[in-house]
């Protein structure tokens, strides 16, 4: 069995982990890189294998820069299976065909500017109907229900807790006469958090795939975070200001809300709107409505306690879908809450709101979420004194606030914590989803802490022999 890492290898996005068995190539994982704009686009263009050359794709969840290729794939001539958990299908339905739309249009944007300097045209990596197809494919399953899906390898899902449908690929393969389990944790969920239920384990791990985001630090408690959101929301308000959210439209804003919503019945929140401006946020928290199953016992508890029956709503909430009612949160005089996408502020209606508030001291950008070296996020985040939004600069005088503790990933005890409960050592541990330093010091701890003899950080594009 050959391994090899195309994506999220020393860094932490764009997922794309190959395994060659039995002659057969399973991709798992088929995500964006996300980065500079050019050099992402060209990347996500370009795959690094033949589409056609694999067999079947399995899923750990789908938070773009793990599915957002997908779409490119089946471009390429990819026409297998791709295997995931059915909430993980029922979100992509809403993310992958978001994707190509947002595909087009950064398209169209970057070549009005093109041709204004005579330069050739360029095409979308991939398009809506690209995104439709791949969806075609999807193979839905349900958690803890074997599946032989090639030659010699059977599949089961176990509940990563990272996000609605996320799941741990628990891989039986029988090679040569010798039979293994390689687990891949895709992102590995943080116990304690509300919403989901804690990370599964898969008993044992022969080779393990594991992801280190937060291998050297420890998350600060989610309860200190929710207080200090409710504080700066007040703060804002009290200054007439707006405070402007950029968040992931998966997970990230589903979290934000279940806490507004708690602020809101707890009497901790002003008296001011707050919307959530995204089409797909929209969809997918009618997804997330769909699957409770995918619950912990607290959160079905408090569901049927609340007031609304309903944990993502509340009175002074507004769920925004048309870009008309987008732009006329631009015209709003008075205090308010808005979230938007995207979560690292690249792209879609965060960036208008962004525009309109950078230069005003009264407002709050509020970062609760890891930004990618070289995004706006990033550069909101190092309080960079001029910013560029849609090509113009901007001077930065809003309040910028960074909260860390609404992480969906496992910090670096909960990492350990989940490798130690397996039954006994893995043979061979493989970091990947992190930046170096990450990666290195979960490694040192894995080694020392958790009774792991061979931990390895492999390169981009290195194939190592198991």
């Amino acid at each position: 069995m050959q391994i090899t890492f195309h994506g999220a290898a020393q860094t932490v996005t764009g997922s794309q982990h190959l395994l060659q068995v039995n002659g057969r190539r399973l991709l798992l994982d088929c995500g964006l890189y996300q980065g500079k704009r050019d050099e992402a686009r060209e990347r996500n263009r370009t795959l690094p294998f033949p589409a056609q050359g694999v067999d079947a794709v399995v899923l750990s969840h789908a938070h773009i820069d793990h599915s957002g290729n997908l779409p490119n794939l089946v471009k390429g001539g990819f026409d297998g299976p791709i295997y995931c958990t059915r909430a993980t299908g029922d979100l992509l339905g809403a993310m992958l065909l978001d994707s190509g739309r947002l595909q087009e249009r950064d398209v169209e944007y970057v070549n009005r500017k093109r041709l204004r300097k005579g330069e050739t045209p360029v095409e979308p990596i991939y398009t809506e109907a690209d995104a439709a197809r791949a969806l075609r494919q999807l193979v839905g399953l349900p958690y803890d229900r074997p599946q032989a899906i090639l030659p010699g390898v059977t599949l089961a899902f176990r509940d990563a807790g990272h996000m609605l449908g996320s799941a741990l690929v628990v891989l039986e393969v029988e090679e040569g006469g010798r039979r293994r389990r390689v687990v891949f944790s895709g992102d590995l969920g943080r116990p304690g958090l509300p919403l989901l239920r804690n990370p599964a384990s898969p008993g044992r791990a022969d080779i393990l795939l594991l992801e280190g985001t937060y291998g050297d630090r420890r998350h600060p408690p989610l309860e200190e975070s929710a207080a200090a959101l409710g504080e700066v929301i007040r703060a804002t308000a009290r200054r007439g200001g707006k405070v402007i959210i950029p968040a992931f439209a998966v997970e990230r804003t589903q979290l934000l809300v279940l806490l507004l919503n708690r602020l809101y019945h707890q009497g901790d929140l002003p008296e001011i709107p707050v919307f959530v401006d995204s089409p797909l946020a929209v969809d997918v928290t009618q997804v997330f409505r769909s699957h409770p199953e995918c619950f912990d016992e607290a959160t079905l508890a408090e569901l049927r306690q609340d007031p609304d029956r309903d944990v993502f709503g509340f009175r002074r909430l507004t769920y925004i879908r048309e870009a008309e009612k987008s732009r006329g949160l631009n015209l709003l005089a008075g205090p308010c809450v808005i979230i938007s996408a995207s979560g690292m502020c690249e792209a879609g209606r965060i960036q208008h709101h962004l525009k309109n508030t950078v230069e005003d001291h009264r407002h709050t950008i509020l970062i609760v979420g890891w930004q990618a070296p070289n995004t706006l996020g990033r550069r909101l985040v190092e309080k960079q004194p001029v910013v560029r939004i849609f090509g113009e600069e901007y001077r930065l005088r809003a309040q910028v606030v960074t909260l860390n503790g609404f992480s969906g990933h496992a910090d670096r005890e909960g990492l350990l914590a989940w490798v130690r409960a397996l039954e006994r050592p893995p043979e061979q541990v493989f970091l990947v989803h992190g930046e170096p330093p990450a990666l290195a010091s979960l490694a040192e701890a894995l080694r020392k802490e958790a009774g792991v003899a061979r931990v390895e950080i492999p390169a981009p594009h290195q194939t190592v022999t198991c």
